[in-house]
């Protein structure tokens, strides 16, 4: 049978994953900086899948709102800016977002800009769920 339960999906190795969870377990306490125990590196682990996770969903939620109403460049950054300790290219990236972003000589994001932005999406959005379901 090689290994698969159903003849078409190969079965789960258990030691396989047991070694993934080992790893991360591990790289967690070698790189973190607050974890003394196995179970602090564990939810550790979860934390950090956790916000590249929401860090990514922003961003995608950005990149889509570039060509839609919406604040897309600063959704972006903000996403960015989740992502960015935690992975590599998202800082680089960062960097090169808030270029582009409008700001002032101290390098903020006026308030105007940004609440002008989130009022032009919610106005969007409702207006869509009107027109698509309501009306």
């Amino acid at each position: 049978m090689n290994g698969t339960t159903d003849g078409d999906a190969p079965a789960p190795d258990e030691g396989f994953i047991d070694r993934l969870e080992q790893a991360a377990v591990e790289a967690e306490i070698e790189t973190g900086s607050r974890e003394e125990t196995v179970d602090e590196a564990k939810r550790h682990v979860l934390i950090r899948l956790g916000r590249i996770l929401v860090g990514f969903v922003i961003v995608i939620a950005g990149l889509l709102m570039l060509p839609l109403p919406g604040p897309g460049l600063l959704t972006l950054a903000a996403g960015l800016a989740i992502l960015a300790p935690e992975v590599p290219f998202a800082h680089r990236l960062l960097v090169q977002v808030r270029k582009r972003l409008p700001s002032d000589a101290d390098g903020n994001v006026p308030f105007l800009i940004v609440f002008g932005g989130l009022a032009v999406s919610v106005i969007g959005i409702c207006f869509s769920i009107w027109w698509s379901f309501i009306r």
